[in-house]
């Protein structure tokens, strides 16, 4: 590869050294394919070979350096939560830009306006313009090859501008986030950040899993279901794992995936209804946020800015899982004609499967049209090395350069120590509530049938396919995650006790064993553990001679 670097084949900064998947792996948990990379700009050209994406952590901290009122510090909890390693910021030359912080802080102004999501109606926009993608949708059957591939890179330039305003929404979703962590934490009342970010409501990624509880209560052989079923394929049918790559399937494609997770919430009793746990969690938010503002009522300057950092969050936090969603059904209708293409292909022995579309170049799929077997063997190979990614978990961050595949644990490897009797693993708390129940480590969300209705999910990263598994869950624990993650959103819209950045959670936690999640800041000892630990997110477990916990630090150690 000569001076190429082998993880993304693109140039890395000096200058901004420090690299990291965290929030960009629930987009990409598995490695893009040629054709997602060579077609969607923002990619930045990333190479198709061992295309884990990353994001570079460097400018974030420094955005979060410039910003007035947050922080680099700020920027690490809520993009990487407590993983180790991560180096500490240091300033470099140009860092300062008093210039850059008031046109920042101008911006600030305006995301303190805006109190609910109806407010950002260019989110609203993008919604209702991707909807009317999928109802507008042609017969894809009546297109030529050429005409397929036509719609497919029209779509492209959509699809740039919807995740224009994800890293926009992104990125302003941090202010209210930073000044309420920073308020409750300097009064001492850390346990309460959780509480006022939960139960928001409007978070488009958590419908899904609304409908499917709906549908969970109707039988599914009436007439009801099967007409309500199409009905959600028809709104949801965009969703699936991994579903900002084209290649993957969708529940529009695979509509098994979809009515998978339906079994399991149909195994779920009546009080698991997610409503009834987001109206909990929507008046625990009212009264935590209540109490904050009480403390701070002496300091005018500080309760209004409070006051206005609880509103606003009400709007920027759904509002980052809306543009999400605006990119999914974009990105869906990018599926639907390759999908077609890849058909095709099969039909002719080109393909050997359909979504082999995935491992050609943008400038080879016009050849392709021209000479349907001259990537065949090409596909076969890159398709192989792709599988063999797909094992291997990347470093979840770097500096600079890090080893090569060929040094990447894989994905289903156990760690050396299990957790034991009293052992502690740290975590960050997602959201508040407690549960016990049986740990059920799953890899991938195409599966979810061994998770059974009050188990503990325990996941490596999670997307928004995760989200109906959440449903049937007690609890949920991921390896990976901060504040803006999506498991921790969804957790809190759903009432669902979450522990993130439990590293190594999915390789530690023996499957199968009684653990006990507890989502909630308080200061008390832990069974095992003499040391009087201040927790706020636990996993304990109990199961045949077996009891492990999963703790936080102290809240002023974050």
């Amino acid at each position: 590869m000569g001076d190429r670097y082998y993880v993304t084949d693109s140039d890395l900064s000096a200058r901004f050294p420090l690299y990291t998947r965290a929030n960009v792996g629930e987009v990409f948990p598995d490695p893009v394919t040629p054709l997602t990379s060579d077609t969607t700009l923002w990619l930045a050209e990333l190479g198709w070979r061992d295309a884990w994406c990353y994001l570079n952590a460097s400018l974030i901290r420094l955005f979060g350096e410039r910003a007035p009122g947050l922080s680099w510090q700020t920027m690490d909890d809520t993009f990487f939560g407590a993983q180790p390693g991560i180096p500490p910021y240091e300033t470099m030359d140009g860092d300062v830009r008093p210039d850059l912080t008031e046109k920042i802080g101008a911006t600030f102004g305006w995301v303190f306006a805006q109190s609910s999501l109806a407010d950002l109606t260019e989110l609203t926009d993008d919604r209702n313009e991707t909807i009317a993608l999928r109802e507008a949708r042609p017969d894809l059957s009546t297109l030529s090859d050429i005409e397929l591939w036509e719609r497919y890179m029209s779509l492209v330039q959509m699809h740039r501008k919807l995740f224009a305003h994800h890293l926009f929404t992104t990125y302003m979703a941090t202010v209210p986030v930073g000044a309420i962590s920073a308020v409750a934490t300097a009064v001492g009342r850390a346990d309460l950040i959780m509480p006022i970010l939960a139960g928001i409501g409007d978070v488009d990624s958590a419908e899904p899993s609304h409908a499917m509880w709906a549908l969970s209560r109707l039988d599914p052989d009436s007439a009801e279901f099967t007409a309500a079923f199409e009905r959600f394929l028809r709104d949801f049918g965009s969703r699936g794992p991994n579903e900002w790559e084209t290649r993957s399937p969708t529940w529009e494609t695979r509509p098994s995936l979809a009515r998978a997770a339906i079994d399991r919430m149909r195994l779920a009793p009546a009080d698991a209804d997610p409503v009834l746990h987001n109206a909990e969690r929507a008046e625990q938010r009212r009264a935590a946020a209540v109490e904050l503002l009480a403390m701070v009522e002496g300091d005018p300057a500080t309760h209004g800015q409070l006051a206005a950092a609880i509103a606003c969050s009400a709007a920027w936090l759904p509002g980052r899982e809306r543009t999400k969603t605006n990119n999914i059904r974009c990105i869906h209708e990018m599926r639907m004609p390759m999908r077609e293409l890849g058909r095709r292909m099969v039909e002719l022995g080109a393909f050997d499967e359909i979504e082999d579309f995935g491992f050609l170049k943008r400038d080879e799929v016009p050849q392709l049209i021209a000479d349907p077997h001259r990537f065949t063997d090409d596909i076969r190979t890159r398709r192989a090395e792709y599988q063999h990614l797909q094992e291997l978990v990347p470093p979840f961050i770097f500096v600079g350069r890090t080893d090569g595949p060929e040094t990447w644990p894989r994905r289903d490897a156990t760690a050396a120590q299990l957790l034991a009797v009293g052992d502690v693993l740290t975590g960050l708390p997602g959201c508040p509530g407690s549960a016990e129940g049986i740990a059920r480590v799953i890899l991938d969300s195409n599966d979810p049938t061994s998770l059974e209705p009050g188990d503990i999910l325990v996941a490596p990263i999670t997307d928004p396919s995760w989200t109906p598994l959440f449903v049937p869950a007690a609890g949920v624990v991921v390896d990976v995650g901060a504040a803006l993650s999506h498991a921790i959103i969804v957790s809190r819209e759903l009432g669902i006790p979450c522990v993130v950045s439990a590293t190594d959670a999915t390789r530690r936690i023996p499957n199968g064993a009684r653990i006990r999640v507890d989502g909630c800041w308080k200061r008390r000892s832990l069974p095992g553990d003499e040391r009087g630990a201040c927790s706020g997110a636990a996993v304990g477990v109990i199961a045949e001679a077996l009891f492990a916990v999963v703790d936080l630090p102290c809240a002023d150690t974050l």
